[in-house]
């Protein structure tokens, strides 16, 4: 199990080439760009939600992951929750695999129940431009996405812009990841702490009213 920890900051669309533009002058190197779509699995019931998890099938560009998620915490962007991710040999969920892996009897056992019913319920489709950055002795992935979140509701198709700036921690202290976040607002103002998560945005596009299903 692993602790993910990372800041949300929402940005206009408009906004995205000028913070490509200005990391890549501060880290002298290009983002790298791929194309990311996510797979969210529940319920009908959404049985994982209401227990504040969250199931993803990612496609990359050369491989499959799922990663399944408790909600953990978010304040003022920052998120820390759990983590189980592993990859899979193509476009298909391997409950059974992710069961093993799982190390939280709680969580475990929502997906054991949850999983003789588990459906697709939305996707999110997004381009991402990545950077690997060294701030304070810490090393934080910086990631500039921008896309749509995207579900068929008995029939209807509805749609959600995606517009974000993720830093996520991969080692070090936590105040590095802070501080980077403190001085990207400061370069850019429009940018805005995002306590909700892709899939919590998600439940909320299928769910009809807001809120409704869980935290995720």
């Amino acid at each position: 199990m692993g602790i993910e920890r990372e800041i949300k900051l929402a940005l206009p669309s408009s906004l995205h080439d000028a913070v490509a533009t200005l990391i890549n002058r501060q880290t002298g190197t290009e983002g790298r760009k791929i194309n990311l779509t996510n797979v969210y699995f529940d319920t009908p019931a959404h049985t994982l939600a209401k227990a504040k998890n969250a199931l993803r099938l990612r496609g990359m560009p050369d491989h499959w992951l799922q990663t399944y998620k408790t909600a953990g915490e978010s304040q003022d962007g920052m998120h820390s929750r759990h983590e189980w991710e592993m990859p899979v040999a193509g476009e298909a969920l391997e409950i059974d695999a992710l069961l093993e892996l799982c190390d939280d009897e709680q969580a475990r056992d929502a997906l054991r129940d949850a999983a003789p019913d588990l459906a697709a319920l939305f996707r999110t489709d997004f381009s991402r431009v990545i950077w690997d950055i060294e701030h304070e002795g810490a090393m934080i992935e910086v990631a500039l996405d921008l896309g749509e979140i995207v579900t068929n509701i008995d029939g209807e198709h509805r749609t959600a812009p995606i517009s974000e700036l993720e830093l996520e921690l991969k080692s070090g202290g936590e105040q590095a990841l802070d501080d980077l976040a403190a001085l990207m607002r400061g370069a850019f103002t429009d940018l805005q702490p995002e306590n909700l998560s892709k899939a919590r945005r998600g439940y909320d596009l299928c769910a009809s009213k807001a809120g409704e299903g869980g935290e995720v």
